[in-house]
């Protein structure tokens, strides 16, 4: 047995020295330390010395393993260095080198606007609820009272898919949708885009963003209507902009309102930008929800009563930042982009 464990530690620490990745050398592990390796194999025959050989043999056998564990470690921290040094020299990083700065981008003015927006109605109390751009007429038109003849109606001033069905000309439908799926009292407001037959100029576009909101609850007034729509003038504009309510017209709401809002260039003053009025354009529109609207809808119009306004967010981006030119802001012109 002396022979063959002193044969076995010279021709292993010869192959250990020739191995050069970890992959060879795990592989001889195995084949020396492994449970049916050749020194465990070997090692089974000390049942058969005698009891005065097995103490000199079991010494030696305890020696040459040592030295070849000892041999493997040496042997694999070597290889690591290797692996390392390797490495290093392949996969260098020139931390001195210039290279191109990748420039970080930040939401688009109209994203922007339209996140404060439902912020600011969410301190208010306002829920954010949100619909599918692809609506049908019934929830569009119909459940809104709009009436047969109404012009929005026309094929040529709206986007129809098929007879039932068109891309939303307003946020309008997600109040429907609302009313038809939550009971009073209720309190809401949803963003989005829309879409209009119109001709591109400076200020009209076939796609535009809404924003609009919805209260019903028992002892909702015109009041409540106008002091939410004064409040939320104050906060996004700031305390000198001052509103201005005008009769109007909309299907879905009676009695309805046009607001307007004192000039931003002058103040109220009155200056070219509004024709010396002291006032801007129409900023957005609301009322009264109109009875058939809430019975459409399943709501008595004799318990329960609401308000609705929309807005171009558009519009209040264009206010916002200065804009004199909706193009703009779907051009995807970086130059223009990077000034916000």
């Amino acid at each position: 047995m002396k022979e063959d464990l002193l044969q076995l530690k010279e021709q292993y620490l010869a192959e250990i020295d020739g191995l050069a990745t970890a992959e060879e050398l795990e592989k001889l592990r195995v084949k020396i330390f492994g449970k049916k390796g050749d020194l465990t194999l070997l090692l089974r025959g000390m049942g058969k010395l005698s009891k005065e050989e097995r103490p000199v043999m079991g010494k030696l056998a305890n020696e040459v393993r040592e030295e070849l564990e000892e041999l493997f470690n040496q042997k694999a921290e070597f290889i690591k260095k290797e692996d390392l040094q390797k490495r290093i020299a392949e996969e260098r990083i020139d931390v001195t080198a210039k290279k191109d700065v990748i420039p970080l981008g930040h939401r688009h003015p109209l994203n922007r606007t339209m996140e404060d927006l439902e912020e600011l109605f969410q301190t208010m109390g306002f829920s954010i609820e949100s619909g599918p751009e692809i609506e049908s007429v019934k929830n569009n038109f119909d459940m809104l009272n709009s009436p047969e003849n109404h012009p929005s109606r026309d094929y040529t001033d709206t986007f129809y898919i098929n007879e039932d069905t068109l891309l939303r000309t307003h946020t309008s439908p997600v109040q429907i949708r609302t009313m038809l799926s939550q009971e009073p009292p209720i309190r809401m407001v949803s963003a989005g885009r829309t879409f209009r037959f119109d001709d591109v100029d400076d200020t009209h576009s076939p796609m535009f963003h809404q924003i609009e909101g919805l209260v019903v609850d028992k002892n909702v007034s015109m009041a409540n209507l106008i002091e939410t729509i004064n409040v939320f003038i104050r906060e996004f504009f700031g305390e000198h902009i001052k509103t201005r309510f005008r009769p109007h017209y909309f299907p879905f709401t009676e009695p309805s309102v046009e607001v307007d809002v004192t000039c931003f260039d002058c103040g109220g003053k009155g200056c070219p930008s509004c024709n010396n009025t002291g006032w801007s354009m129409e900023l957005l529109g609301g009322g009264m929800v109109h009875p058939n609207v809430l019975r459409n809808c399943g709501i008595d119009p004799e318990v329960y009563s609401g308000f609705a306004f929309g807005m171009g967010v558009d519009r209040i981006t264009m206010v916002r930042y200065g804009i004199d030119n909706i193009r703009l802001l779907y051009e995807n012109d970086q130059r223009f982009l990077e000034q916000f």
